[in-house]
């Protein structure tokens, strides 16, 4: 059974940092496409980053040059490492996995959480200004 699990949300002011963390069982993680979602209160979930199973990634333009998606093969981890938060980051984060290439479920094309078949139960990041 696959099981994501994420962990290190927090609150924090804005310009700082914080690293989430996603445990991954269950299945061959390295071959699968991973990836970091947001949800604000009232808004459609949106993909953030996204890393292939070559590590290749991708990113929305809000988060690039900010955000750095990487995983831990060995410890079966993925991190999404962020950095200079804003009060726009504030959001419930998911992990997110699929079978398929990061090239097929494009982290962040409109409707993207519809193709990701395994999600954790979130972790909560809130930035006050």
């Amino acid at each position: 059974q696959v099981q994501l699990v994420e962990s290190g949300g927090g609150s924090v002011q804005a310009g700082r940092s914080l690293r989430l963390s996603c445990s991954v069982s269950g299945y061959t993680y390295s071959t699968y496409c991973m990836a970091w979602f947001r949800q604000a209160p009232v808004k459609e979930r949106e993909g953030v980053a996204s890393i292939d199973s070559d590590g290749s990634t991708m990113y929305r333009d809000s988060v690039k040059g900010r955000f750095t998606i990487s995983k831990d093969n060995a410890k079966n981890t993925l991190y999404l490492q962020m950095n200079s938060l804003k009060p726009e980051d504030t959001a419930m984060y998911y992990c997110a996995a699929d079978r398929r290439s990061c090239t097929v479920v494009r982290v962040a094309a409109p409707g993207a959480q519809y193709e990701y078949d395994y999600w954790g139960q979130g972790t909560q990041v809130t930035v006050s200004s």
